[in-house]
């Protein structure tokens, strides 16, 4: 279960590096910098679509799911990345989207074309618009209907997305054949496993809302028994953007008895967490993570919960009260150009106004919570974002390398895919991986210590998670142990100095290595944190 106390590291190719000087990431590029992965801590690398596609959603809209898109490279790259990661000892995953494909793939365009096609049963057709009104709508910005009408078929077909991403019928046996297909071809690419996209929404059936239903846990089981066949090693991260008891059942096994091992994913996110840290934050409170973390339940000893601050997607906000969402928009998001779908596009930095004590608090409470980390890219540097970009494109600039011109990214005469970041705040000149390297006490370099230590303090991945109350809203602080290894982290979410009593015991300050004994004082800057291993 090397995934309980790994690092992962969300990956855009398109915006890491350039490689051959055409404006676009590619995966060359990426080998080129899998040493500063390295350098970093990073344990796996998650990559978003690689696959040939329109990139009507950024790749989410796939064409062909044997390939690689044609701007990132090609197979034998691909082949190249795995194994210069591997040699690094880290591992890679990607994203697989099983619930659509594009309407540019070959089998839609037959399906459309030829009702008498084994493609036509696919996907999901119907005479009419009226089936599985139960279901949402997921962008109420774009979409009016589930359903969209194809001129050619002479038919409405499902969608769950856009509706430039007809859903597949997984009802259709073959269907399930072929995504099978699909997994074992790049397992055997070396692939070490998978974040699976939207998966709460791979079957329809009338009277329910289309999510979550026992058909779906069912092809999962077989999913995951398939991979595991292949090698047990290999990983599968769900995601699905549902309340913690509705995301248990992906993890399977019993959901009455979590000591049963689970038999669907290995890991899911935990998407409800995520807002309430900000909640947090803004507050200065620890209330909302507390409320959280003790409605989700148990999880299976074998599964994981991935934990994040902000990824490619706008920070959504499904899994709030329609009250908390206003409250969140209105604190953070006051620009109508911040807000997209029901969610915040903006990057990590931006959001906590570049306040440096308070990102490093954020990173802290990422690194120490349960679950396993996943870092955005750029946001270990504390890159910014562009409101003016459309749709997600703001938060999906090109990476900061250095402070040469297009920040190092590409080559100074090269017009890079979106503009990097110019700004006085965040512009690469200021904001970049070369500048931090070179001083300790840079965003970067604090980032990378946390996950030093981290690493080195398996607590922080295996262990259980008990609250300590000391008195004060201001404060969260919570007991992590495992194995005999106890670890007390106490975060300070004021902007304000806030002095405590340390629990009885004697202490080792895992950052400073410096030892304190307990029931003597400890004053905490502004957004301060303390990370303290129990001796004895």
């Amino acid at each position: 279960m090397w995934y309980k106390n790994a690092v992962f590291y969300e990956l855009y190719v398109r915006a890491f590096y350039d490689s051959n000087h055409d404006g676009r990431g590619d995966l060359q590029g990426v080998i080129q910098k899998l040493d500063y992965l390295q350098w970093l801590g990073v344990d796996c690398i998650w990559l978003l679509p690689i696959y040939p596609s329109p990139l009507k959603d950024d790749g989410y809209d796939i064409a062909d799911y044997y390939n690689i898109h044609p701007d990132y490279g090609t197979l034998d790259d691909f082949r190249q990345l795995i194994r210069e990661a591997h040699k690094r000892g880290m591992r890679v995953i990607a994203d697989l989207v099983l619930n659509h494909t594009s309407d540019q793939h070959p089998w839609f365009q037959e399906a459309r074309r030829n009702p008498h096609s084994r493609y036509r049963d696919y996907y999901v057709w119907s005479d009419t618009d009226q089936k599985y009104r139960d279901a949402r709508i997921i962008f109420l910005d774009t979409e009016k209907s589930n359903w969209a009408w194809d001129p050619v078929a002479g038919q409405y077909y499902w969608h769950r997305f856009y509706s430039c991403q007809p859903d597949l019928n997984y009802d259709n046996p073959a269907v399930q054949e072929e995504m099978l297909r699909v997994v074992r071809f790049w397992l055997e690419m070396g692939l070490d496993g998978f974040r699976a996209d939207a998966v709460p929404y791979l079957f329809e059936r009338e009277g329910t809302n289309c999510e979550n239903l026992p058909e779906t846990h069912t092809f999962l089981k077989r999913l995951r028994r398939f991979v595991d066949a292949y090698d047990p090693e290999r990983v599968l991260l769900c995601e699905a953007n549902q309340p913690p008891e509705a995301v248990r059942a992906y993890f399977g096994g019993d959901l009455h008895d979590s000591s049963v091992p689970g038999d669907e994913f290995h890991m899911a996110f935990h998407f409800p967490l995520m807002p309430r840290i900000f909640m947090a934050l803004k507050k200065e409170a620890r209330g909302d993570l507390v409320s959280i973390l003790e409605a989700t339940p148990p999880i299976p000893p074998n599964c994981q919960w991935c934990t994040f601050l902000r990824n490619h997607d706008e920070l959504t906000l499904e899994m709030v009260t329609e009250e908390e969402r206003q409250w969140m928009w209105a604190q953070y998001a006051p620009h109508p150009r911040m807000r997209l779908n029901l969610g915040i596009r903006r990057r990590l930095a931006p959001l906590l106004d570049n306040n440096r004590a308070k990102i490093a608090l954020a990173n802290s409470l990422l690194f120490t919570l349960p679950g396993t980390p996943i870092i955005y890219y750029g946001d270990e540097i504390g890159m910014g974002d562009n409101i003016w970009l459309e749709d997600r494109d703001g938060v999906r600039t090109p990476m900061q390398w250095t402070a040469a011109p297009q920040g190092g990214f590409t080559a100074s005469d090269v017009q890079p895919y979106l503009p990097v970041i110019d700004d006085p705040e965040y512009g690469y000149q200021r904001v970049n991986v070369a500048a931090q390297q070179a001083d300790p006490h840079s965003l970067l370099n604090t980032i990378r210590t946390m996950i030093a230590v981290r690493k080195a303090h398996p607590a922080l991945g295996w262990g259980d998670l008990a609250w300590v109350d000391f008195g004060a809203e201001h404060i969260a602080a919570y007991r992590r142990r495992h194995r005999g290894e106890t670890l007390f982290i106490i975060n300070n979410l004021s902007h304000e100095s806030q002095t405590i009593t340390l629990p009885p015991g004697e202490y080792m300050d895992l950052f400073a290595h410096r030892a304190l004994s307990g029931g003597t004082p400890y004053t905490f800057g502004p957004y301060g944190f303390l990370w303290l291993r129990q001796r004895g």
